[in-house]
């Protein structure tokens, strides 16, 4: 009998190295595939040595060559963090849109389900909130965002578009503020930079007045929810996060609770364009998928602290 195999392009990041350990534990054999740009051999060193795992260390912008059968594509090569993207600007364009021809190119060869990682950036600065699936998003598309923000809206059209045109199986995932175990203190999201600053006692730099919102997803959570969407039948987007919502002037709060630090609030100017709201409107989850999130923000950043805690003294530059 032959085991279902998935490729998972991206998948020594933090989210795409969850996905591998999930997709092991459903009995999938699975290629990861990974240019280490952003990601980290040590989110899948765990994983070598079996035989229903192989690394192949290669950039999907270029041609990809896979001999075995393949059942399952998850496309989440891209950085994914604003200080990744603003950093590799060009990489992140030619990801989202050379990256994911390439890799729906071997989906259709393949004859695969794809599952495309978007994000709730495709958004933007949204007008209406909470954000639901049929929301078209408010985007600058020329902003320093619209890197990243733009790739991920040129990625979900492309998908639509094979499918619609060469029959291809795909389905997409809108994803929102994830976090848990792996993330990098050094990523310029919101809760590492809070966690990292909360314990080694500096000041927790809180952009623009803390007022603007956003919605934390634990990633067990978040990888659940893109597995039930994976076996679905759903081809339209999926928004997948967790539906309450706080405020980073709160979060950051609560981070120096949790963490017993001493560190005080330091305000700094707001990005560009940097979105003041931000929670998934999970109805479609909901009653699609029967799906909604279990673990409790407060439960989730206990782990992600204690995790944290662990990797901090390791780390000569975080």
């Amino acid at each position: 009998m032959f085991k279902r195999t998935a490729v998972v392009t991206g998948g020594a990041g933090f989210l795409g190295s969850h996905l591998c350990d999930r997709l092991l534990k459903e009995g999938l054999k699975v290629t990861c595939i990974d240019n280490l740009l952003t990601g980290n051999v040590g989110n899948i060193s765990h994983l070598f040595g079996r035989e229903d795992f192989q690394f192949l260390k290669h950039d999907v912008t270029n041609y990809i060559y896979v001999p075995d059968r393949i059942d399952y594509i998850l496309h989440f090569a891209s950085p994914a963090s604003p200080i990744d993207y603003l950093k590799f600007p060009i990489q992140t364009l030619k990801v989202g849109s050379l990256g994911t021809h390439k890799v729906l190119g071997l989906a259709k060869e393949k004859k695969a389900r794809f599952l495309l990682a978007s994000t709730s950036e495709v958004y933007g600065d949204p007008s209406i909130h909470p954000q639901n699936e049929d929301y078209w998003g408010n985007v600058n598309p020329i902003g320093p965002r619209g890197v990243y923000d733009e790739a991920k809206r040129f990625a979900e059209a492309i998908t639509m578009a094979y499918n619609r045109y060469h029959g291809v199986d795909t389905r997409i995932v809108r994803i929102f503020n994830t976090f848990g175990p792996r993330m990098r203190l050094d990523d310029g999201r919101a809760l590492t930079a809070f966690v990292g600053q909360a314990l080694r006692g500096e000041d927790i730099s809180v952009f623009g007045d803390g007022s603007q919102t956003r919605s934390f997803c634990y990633v067990s959570d978040l990888v659940d929810g893109i597995y039930k969407l994976l076996m679905s039948n759903e081809i339209y987007p999926v928004n997948i996060g967790n539906h309450e919502e706080i405020t980073i002037k709160k979060f950051a709060e609560e981070v120096i609770e949790l963490t017993g630090s001493k560190s005080k609030l330091s305000f700094h100017e707001l990005p560009e364009d940097d979105p003041k709201v931000r929670q998934p409107d999970i109805s479609k989850a909901k009653r699609v998928l029967g799906w909604e999130p279990k673990v409790s923000r407060s439960e989730g950043l206990k782990i992600t602290v204690d995790f944290f805690k662990k990797v901090i003294p390791t780390l000569k530059n975080v």
